[in-house]
This record gives structure tokens, sequence and C-alpha cells, in this order.
């Protein structure tokens, strides 16, 4: 099964690229591999504001960590034209917008990590750090990057 059968069969439709909002670019590649930048939690295509251990919960975290995945895709897409392409997710950083008693965020990031998993199988596993941040970009509640390898 192709990617983009995988992801139809998710009812998952990739977004196109958010244009940067400040001096940086959406994706750069360096070899065979590709940076995406940070993307944040959107609901309804405005930043999903939010504090972990204080207005939201793990679950509506991961909800928001599998949103911004989504997003991600959408821009590796962009970047390489064809998902088959990619060989290998290779690594995750995921930052949650958390109060100083809140220890969930590895629980927050899987949200993400689960989702590439499902999407690319074997492909999909990678490393990941997960930390808590004092806040993040417009008070969105998750930030992600994201690097993969392509195939040539």
């Amino acid at each position: 099964m192709s990617i983009y059968e995988k992801l139809e069969s998710l009812n998952i439709t990739l977004p196109d690229v958010t244009p940067p909002v400040a001096a940086f670019l959406p994706f750069l590649r360096s070899g065979n591999f590709i940076f995406l930048s940070g993307h944040i939690a959107k609901m309804a295509g405005k930043p999903w504001v939010g504090r972990l251990g204080e207005n939201m919960t793990t679950a509506q975290g991961k909800e928001a960590a599998r949103a911004v995945a989504i997003d991600l895709l959408g821009t590796l897409h962009a970047a390489v034209e064809d998902l088959n392409r990619i060989s290998h997710i290779t690594k995750l950083m995921v930052l949650v917008n958390s109060t100083s008693e809140f220890a969930e965020q590895h629980l927050v990031a899987n949200g993400a990590s689960e989702l590439l998993w499902e999407v690319f199988g074997e492909k999909g596993a990678h490393v990941r750090a997960a930390f808590g941040a004092a806040q993040i970009p417009f008070g969105s509640c998750v930030e992600i990057d994201l690097i993969a390898e392509v195939a040539d």
C-alpha cells in the first residue's frame, strides 16, 4: 500500500504548507535529509492554545501532537513531492507547553510518533526528544520539528 493509500484509509487529507511567520524556511534539504521547521498545533486553522497540566489533559495534548504530525506530513510532501520516497523518519523534537509539575510530555509526543509509525510502518520508527516548555509561539500547546531521510 502506498503512503497516499494509507493516508486515505485513515481519512487524512494533507494540508498545504503554512508560510513561515518569521525569518526561517519551512523545510531545507541537505544531502538525503529533509529538515522541517517546527510546526505548532492548530485547531480550525488557528493556534491550538493551551497548557498541559493547567487547562489541557494529556489526551488532548496527544490529539494536538497527532494534528501537528499531519501538518508536518503536508510540508514533507511539499518538500519531496512524493512521500513514498521517504526512506525513514529519523527524528522528532516535541515541545509541550506545560506547567513545571506536568511530567507526561512523552505521552503527548506519542500522538505524533504513533501516527508516523501507522503511516510509514517501520520507516516511521524514529528517535525523539520531548520537552516541557514555559511557552510556545502564539500560546500553542505543542510544537514539533522533524528530520527525514529521502531515498533517491
